[in-house]
């Protein structure tokens, strides 16, 4: 968490109401902006989140929020300049801009003996930085090293649960906003699956370019992905293939109306998409064809794109990491 001052002041205060209520606006808001389906209910606050009612330190709970807002603010005001540049040069019209996170809601505790320890502990100028979230230390400045922690990320991901790291829904599921006034003719909201290898795909689409077969003497794997462009344009679109996900163990394949997922070392879980998107009534044991449909098309997959077992990769992943930071 780190932001100006300037930028921080601005949202003093306006995080005190605490995580409960604001989760609970901000589903309630996108509702009323029709951005969700009304029978995608909230999931229960996460059962690692205590209520605010029931916490020490709300204020610097509040700020740290307040620093995540005034980050997002900074952001948006750098968009600004640029879309400013785009009409200054004439391109603003004829320019398809697409914005999107890479991922959900960020759980990570950042811990003053935890894995922050392998980060710089000094700014350039040699001060020394102090690590972790430590209660009553205002984050923000360049002096301190903190995160906004997992019942912030909750109300980041509402109406899902789970964070960053999962392929639930409040993992993998980000906004998606797609600008480009000569050939998207009105505003609309649609709800089709889209997945970030498709961005590729629809750009070169766009701009009439061919996807790269070699590089350098090596060749290139095939494109997974599928162009939206239809969809940019108002047409009836819907993607083939159905959606992979692979990260740190946790897996899941989306094709349809169902999703099959599961945690690293967990069950397999199914979920109807249209009717529960906030993944809270499984139905595995209950649709078997499907179910072993999709995981036979996933094990496929994995094959076939060269997906590692977790049980093998993380010694390997950890082994190069402290070999990283004992040569750093």
């Amino acid at each position: 968490l780190h932001a100006p001052e300037e930028d921080i002041a601005r949202y003093d205060g306006i995080y005190n109401a605490g995580w409960d209520k604001i989760r609970t606006a901000r589903h309630e808001e996108m509702n009323g902006r029709q951005v969700l389906q009304k029978n995608w209910q909230i999931s229960p606050r996460d059962s690692e989140v205590p209520p605010w009612q029931a916490i020490e330190h709300n204020d610097w709970e509040a700020s740290k929020m307040a620093t995540y807002a005034a980050m997002v603010d900074r952001m948006d005001q750098s968009i600004g300049r640029f879309i400013q540049a785009l009409k200054r040069l004439g391109q603003y019209e004829n320019t398809l801009i697409l914005f999107l996170s890479d991922n959900g809601g960020c759980a990570e505790f950042m811990a003053e003996d935890g894995w922050a320890k392998f980060f710089p502990d000094k700014t350039h100028d040699g001060r020394t930085i102090t690590m972790g979230n430590i209660p009553g230390l205002r984050p923000g400045g360049a002096l301190t090293y903190q995160s906004y922690d997992k019942p912030w990320a909750n109300v980041s991901n509402a109406p899902f649960r789970l964070f960053k790291h999962y392929v639930h829904e409040g993992g993998i599921s980000t906004p998606f906003i797609a600008h480009w006034p000569a050939r998207i003719s009105k505003p609309s909201v649609s709800h089709e699956a889209t997945h970030v290898v498709d961005v590729l795909p629809t750009i070169l689409e766009a701009t009439g370019a061919q996807p790269l077969s070699e590089l350098g003497g090596h060749s290139i794997q095939k494109l997974q992905g599928e162009s939206f462009l239809d969809l940019l344009a108002g047409k009836t679109w819907t993607r083939e293939q159905p959606i992979f996900f692979e990260h740190e163990g946790n897996c899941a394949i989306r094709r349809g109306q169902f999703k099959l997922v599961k945690k690293y070392g967990g069950n397999w879980e199914l979920y109807d998409m249209e009717s529960d998107r906030t993944e809270l009534n499984d139905l595995a044991g209950g649709n078997q064809p499907v179910e072993a449909d999709l995981l036979a098309q996933y094990r496929g997959w994995a094959e076939k794109t060269g997906v590692m077992d977790w049980d093998v990769a993380l010694p390997i992943l950890l082994e190069a990491w402290q070999m990283d930071n004992a040569e750093g």
